[in-house]
């Protein structure tokens, strides 16, 4: 587990905060699809990836979801550590994009470490300013894009963090973290489709020229 950790950590991270993570941390190995985190759950650990993707998602009084971002390699979830530090029911729901591997480092060590080291402490206030940036895009490209770019940009990104051209999701699936409707997706889709930008399949798209 140390190697993996030091390739995804080891420059942000001393050799001394490393070992302890190690020391005190619980690998996982989480498989596609799987629910990480629900909304109203108690969080007492925070997740460190060492490999795969993560997608984290709002739910509004309907049920309906929204795509906040998504978390990768080296990375960790600023509200995750917010519901960790303040004993709070989350408020997102966490959801395995990808195979994933991760660390679950717990809260106690976390406000520990703030204090003994500067690289985690660095490490949690970039945290916070990646998040809040992704959020503020979510927000703007609800705010101010059309729904056909918003699907665009949300085909390139899932594109980029599975590292396929060929996309395995629903048009329903798509319509929940993109929080529009089933028929919006699907005429969006076949407008892209005549265009030639995509080929669409039966549960699945691939991506031509987007």
């Amino acid at each position: 587990m140390i190697n993996e950790l030091k390739e995804s950590y080891g420059h942000l991270f001393e050799d001394a905060l490393l070992n302890e993570i190690v020391q005190v941390g619980t690998f996982k190995e989480i498989p596609e699809g799987f629910k990480m985190m629900e909304i109203g759950e108690y969080v007492r650990s925070m997740p460190l990836l060492i490999s795969g993707v993560i997608k984290v998602l709002r739910e509004d009084n309907e049920g309906d979801e929204l795509l906040l971002y998504y978390l990768e390699k080296g990375e960790t979830c600023s509200m995750t550590m917010t519901c960790c530090l303040g004993q709070k029911q989350s408020e997102i729901r966490a959801i395995a994009e990808t195979d994933t591997k991760l660390i679950m480092v717990p809260v106690a060590k976390m406000e520990e470490w703030t204090a003994k080291y500067k690289s985690w402490r660095n490490f949690v206030f970039e945290s916070y300013h990646n998040r809040i940036n992704e959020l503020l895009m979510t927000l703007d490209s609800i705010a101010f894009y059309q729904m056909d770019e918003r699907l665009t940009q949300y085909l390139i990104e899932k594109v980029r963090v599975n590292e396929n051209d060929i996309i395995n999701s629903t048009h329903q699936e798509i319509a929940y973290d993109l929080y529009t409707s089933r028929v919006v997706i699907s005429r969006l889709l076949k407008k892209m489709e005549q265009l030639g930008k995509i080929e669409l399949g039966r549960n699945y798209l691939k991506i031509i020229k987007l």
